[in-house]
């Protein structure tokens, strides 16, 4: 590198007239800019950077000898700012617009556990199912700690196995039994010092933690660990304690004769079962749908964002690439590209995707062979990134790839609040879940991996009616756009010939027609052109 010295009038440097500055320059260059020559490649250069800004700032602008708030860049400042401010302005709009939709979502879940269905099965006619039939009766049915308790008849309800059956169906959330004769069973226990006697046998509660209800272990900790399970083992706990409580003091009040004597036999029976008196009755729980794959919240929630990201990517790369050919392109052709090459570039990202999930082993052989789980996994992750993808497809061409983030985060937002808790914990309003893909995605992978009810069905229709709709929409989006760039083009065609009309009556200038014979070409701009037979073909 070396300094060379030069001279420059005052219209151009603005610190008088000839003022002198140095430049840096590269080497190799200083013969040709020192020998006067006013075209080197430097000033060029320079030249072409400032084409940019406007004229009247250009003349008072050196490359790299400003700063910031420089009086000469108050124009290049504003031409800043206005990009930098127009997205923020936007992106607060967006916050107001989006975040209300995911905080709403998680808001009023307090407040509705009165929606989660809860039975009752009391199989025992005596003083603890009488009792705890009264103590359901008095418990909340409305606002924060209730839950939708309803008393189911023992003799229709059938037997465990049908119960159990019933919780994973999703008939309910949870079921407490009460066990057949237990009240009697206490009481022979006591008489006789049974020390086989099981207290947590009183009570059974069923729930399946990883239902349909339940897509992650996050949302189990909020919707099956924070409210559903914290009410029901609050209930029995309070109950089995005033229970026990009173019924050891009716116990001892029966050993105790009005003269004092005490019943050796059964303090020596007591003695030898102390649990028939403490706790005396208990309860314990059967999870029929274990949380055994903690690896599988990657791809219940936060994974599903990911596959979000990864369509927008593609969708960025290709709404750069087809301004290659869109130019060129009849309609049908160019609608075919937009809706085919996607669909062909998400099969090697679900496929990698799903390779992933298999390397860490989540457990695809629960309900099918692991194979079957597998190939199962990677259509509906297939599904999913093929609605997502589309959905940001045809989008594009209304917001142009400048807006689409504004899209996908609202996408985002739209689709994750209705899979962030259960739906009986959310205002009706988020009901619209049912019908978007992250909901029914988990659903799909939740089958999968552990063997709920089934609604494949159901899921992959939804999806597919994502994708048919983003195939629509995208063909009318994309019509729209190129009636609008024909009707252009004609524009552009009435003007070139409005304009030689005139010469080729001056006899200066005649249209021109291409080697092809017919093509006929006009000229737009400084050296552009509009391609008459694309036009008639387009329209």
């Amino acid at each position: 590198m070396s300094i060379v010295h030069e001279r420059r009038s005052d219209s151009v440097l603005g610190h008088g007239a000839d003022a002198e500055h140095a430049v840096l320059r590269p080497d190799g260059e200083d013969n040709e800019l020192a020998s006067g020559s006013s075209a080197g490649k430097w000033d060029q250069q320079r030249d072409s950077d400032s084409d940019a800004l406007p004229s009247s700032a250009r003349p008072a602008l050196r490359r790299f000898g400003h700063h910031f708030f420089s009086e000469e860049l108050s124009a290049c400042r504003r031409e800043y700012l206005k990009p930098v401010l127009r997205a923020t302005i936007l992106t607060l709009i967006l916050t107001w617009a989006s975040l209300p939709i995911y905080w709403g979502s998680l808001s009023a879940a307090a407040k509705l556990t009165g929606n989660l269905e809860a039975w009752v099965i009391n199989r025992d006619p005596g003083r603890i199912g009488l009792s705890f039939e009264n103590a359901i009766l008095a418990a909340p049915s409305t606002g924060s700690g209730a839950l939708w308790w309803r008393l189911v008849n023992a003799s229709l309800a059938g037997d465990d196995d049908t119960i159990a059956q019933a919780i994973i169906g999703e008939q309910a959330w949870v079921a407490v039994v009460v066990s057949e004769n237990a009240t009697a069973l206490l009481t022979a226990a006591r008489a006789s010092g049974d020390e086989t006697y099981d207290p947590s046998s009183v009570f059974t509660v069923y729930y399946a933690q990883a239902t349909n209800f339940d897509c992650a272990q996050a949302r189990n900790e909020v919707a099956t660990g924070t409210y559903m399970l914290p009410i029901v083992t609050s209930l029995l706990s309070n109950f089995t304690s005033t229970y026990a409580t009173g019924s050891a003091q009716r116990f001892l009040a029966t050993i105790i004769a009005e003269d004092g004597t005490v019943n050796t036999t059964a303090l020596t029976n007591i003695a030898r079962a102390p649990q028939t008196m403490t706790p005396g009755v208990g309860y314990h729980t059967v999870n029929l749908r274990p949380y055994t794959a903690s690896v599988a919240q990657a791809v219940l929630l936060v994974g599903q964002i990911y596959l979000c990201i990864f369509t927008f990517i593609i969708t960025m790369a290709h709404a750069t690439a087809r301004d290659f050919v869109r130019r060129y392109l009849i309609f049908s052709s160019y609608v075919a590209i937009r809706i085919v090459t996607p669909l062909i570039l998400y099969l090697p990202l679900s496929l990698c995707y799903s390779m992933v999930s298999l390397a860490f082993k989540l457990p695809f052989g629960t309900r099918y062979t692991y194979g079957e789980g597998f190939l199962l996994f990677f259509a509906i992750i297939y599904l999913g990134m093929s609605a997502f993808g589309l959905a940001l497809e045809a989008m594009t061409t209304l917001l142009t790839p400048k807006f689409i983030p504004f899209f996908l985060i609202l996408l985002i937002i739209a689709n994750i609040s209705t899979a962030a808790i259960p739906p009986e914990l959310q205002p009706k309003l988020y009901a619209y879940g049912a019908g978007f893909p992250f909901w029914n995605l988990q659903q799909a992978m939740r089958t999968i991996f552990f063997n709920t009810t089934s609604h494949l069905p159901t899921n992959a229709g939804v999806l597919m009616a994502w994708i048919l709709l983003s195939c629509c929409t995208l063909a009318c989006f994309t019509w729209l756009v190129r009636l609008r760039e024909v009707r252009g083009a004609w524009v552009e065609r009435g003007r070139g010939r409005s304009m030689k009309a005139p010469r080729d009556a001056k006899g200066k200038g005649t249209a021109e027609r291409g080697k092809g014979g017919g093509d006929e070409k006009e000229k737009r701009g400084s050296g552009g052109y509009v391609d008459v037979v694309a036009v008639d073909a387009a329209v």
